[in-house]
């Protein structure tokens, strides 16, 4: 970064990391949520390779802020459903910190893997797999036939074969 962009990045910064952490404070109900989310907003800002000085500099943080938002929404999502999953187990599982992380990463991609499949692929995995439907069932709910549904099982299958397969 030149020190021209050093200096539009610090004008930016000092112009409206107030403003955003107010903004994000009054969406989370948290300062300190809201101050690391204004953080992590400007890291994006700083890493992202945009013109500097940006037109619209209070858009623009909000879009970036509005999406790690959304990215602390899902996580936040998935913890409490492997936390639940957790605790519907017939006996106490001791997970160390480590294996939890890495669990909830895995889970992350395969959320993220799922959203690039299409909603009715996405719904009828989660349907089968989650909820323990059969092909049947799902076809029912659906109005699909059990072939349809079978075809979008394999492909949202191949998906996550794939992820597991790969480094």
């Amino acid at each position: 970064m030149s020190t021209l962009d050093s200096a539009a990045l610090h004008q930016l910064y000092s112009e409206n990391n107030g403003w955003l952490r107010s903004w994000l404070r009054g969406r989370l109900g948290n300062t300190a949520d809201a101050a690391d989310l204004a953080q992590d907003t400007f890291v994006r800002v700083m890493t992202a390779r945009t013109e500097l000085p940006i037109r619209e500099p209070r858009g623009y943080l909000s879009a970036i802020a509005r999406s790690l938002l959304i990215d602390k929404s899902r996580r936040r999502a998935i913890e409490q459903a492997y936390l639940f999953a957790l605790a519907q187990r017939p006996e106490p599982v001791e997970v160390s910190p480590e294996v939890r992380l890495s669990i909830i990463e895995m889970l992350m991609q395969v959320d993220s893997l799922l959203d690039e499949l299409g909603p009715r692929t996405r719904d009828i995995f989660l349907a089968v797999q989650l909820e323990g439907l059969a092909y049947g069932a799902v076809a029912e709910r659906f109005e699909v036939s059990v072939t349809t549904v079978k075809n979008h099982l394999t492909r949202a299958m191949t998906r996550c074969l794939l992820l597991v397969e790969s480094p």
